[in-house]
């Protein structure tokens, strides 16, 4: 920033202007012609000039909203004025004896018509290029420490919904390992007093697999979380790869016979034999899906019935649906539900965190999906996700 002042023994200048220039070759004349025409109005009114290259303080010419140099900016008095253009020395002509006699009147309404103090002639006018430099600067740096504040909440935020998404989603695969040991530990008790009682090598295989198969998924949520926790952007760990949908779906429905036993549901699936293989992370769908039926188990009457379905809804989309026919959900509740921590108010005395939706919102953004509900009070709810296609 270079300063074109007026000379020490003349009165303290009262009107400042800023001359934005850049350094194409083009600009230099007009420049010079600029410079030469203000220093011959110095002789007519005592003023300050600071020229400003863009290329070295492109901030000031942001905040001054500059779309075009060379340009002067009269920034004292007020109000502040723009001159770009062309014709810019006439510009200049035709506006000087108006800033002239507003800066005269300014310094009578101040009562400063004479020079003012050494101490406070010292001190930066307070519409000073100077002054609004450190303006900006300040500004910058408020906004910059707001930002900063912002993340540092969200991500606390972020790791107290980790920290219910983890208790949340740990409950599914502790209770199937729960129940498969106590079943084991059942049928070793029974063997002893009935022969008849006792568990098929088979039957023993499979619980053993199945208990081995949920502590994985608890290994992983962990893990995963733990990932998510220590990731800025709190973002989820996905890992997409190619598999098979209606082949998980069809395990998992398996896995949730002996809920449906305990309150006499029951559930039918509808899916194609050939459904496309999806691109998706089979850990993270299997959450998805695992939630959604809990939820249609947990929040539908004993005896209801739940259908698993899926379709190929488009060449790049596969949509699953989970359906019920529960109480449904009220119109202005339906995108709601979806909000970490939102539960409905019937709903309060249901074992859950309200968080359980959230993720699967989360889960489905994370791979490029849609998520969403289609519900009647009294009819029923459907919900609906989609994942892509697999293209090798």
């Amino acid at each position: 920033m270079e300063a074109l002042s007026t000379p020490p023994d003349r009165a303290e200048p009262s009107l400042q202007l800023l001359l934005f220039v850049d350094k194409r070759p083009s600009s230099v004349e007009k420049i010079r012609q600029i410079r030469s025409r203000l220093k011959e109005l110095a002789a007519d009114y005592p003023f300050d000039l600071q020229v400003v290259d863009v290329g070295e303080q492109p901030h000031l010419a942001e905040h001054f909203r500059l779309i075009a140099t060379p340009a002067i900016i009269k920034i004292y008095p007020e109000p502040r004025q723009t001159l770009a253009g062309s014709n810019l020395i006439a510009q200049i002509d035709s506006w000087w004896s108006r800033w002239k006699q507003s800066a005269q009147e300014n310094r009578i309404s101040l009562g400063s018509t004479s020079p003012l103090p050494m101490a406070i002639e010292s001190l930066p006018v307070p519409n000073s290029v100077t002054y609004s430099a450190e303006l900006i600067r300040l500004s910058d740096e408020i906004f910059r420490l707001n930002q900063e504040k912002e993340e540092l909440q969200e991500q606390l935020r972020f790791k107290d919904r980790l920290i219910a998404m983890l208790a949340h989603d740990l409950r599914n695969p502790l209770t199937a390992v729960s129940i498969a040991l106590e079943t084991l530990e059942l049928g070793s008790s029974m063997r002893e007093i009935y022969a008849e009682s006792r568990l098929t090598p088979e039957t023993m295989s499979q619980l053993i697999k199945h208990a081995r198969t949920q502590a994985k998924t608890i290994d992983r949520l962990i893990t995963d979380t733990l990932h998510a926790a220590n990731s800025t952007g709190g973002k989820l760990n996905v890992q997409p790869r190619k598999f098979d949908l209606g082949k998980l779906c069809l395990s998992l429905v398996d896995d949730f016979q002996t809920k449906l036993q305990i309150k006499a549901q029951s559930i039918s699936t509808d899916i194609p034999s050939d459904l496309p293989a999806v691109y998706a992370d089979p850990d993270r769908v299997r959450q998805v899906l695992v939630n959604l039926l809990d939820n249609a188990v947990k929040y539908t009457p004993n005896g209801s019935h739940i259908q698993v379905s899926a379709l190929h809804r488009t060449t790049q989309k596969v949509q699953v649906s989970i359906c019920d026919d529960g109480p449904g959900i009220p119109a202005e509740n339906r995108d709601r539900i979806f909000e970490d921590s939102y539960r409905l108010e019937r709903d309060t005395t249901q074992d859950g965190y309200g968080i359980g939706l959230a993720v699967c919102q989360r889960i489905v953004r994370a791979h490029y999906g849609q998520i969403w509900v289609d519900s009647e009070l009294g009819a029923g709810s459907c919900f609906h996700f989609t994942l892509p296609v697999y293209r090798p």
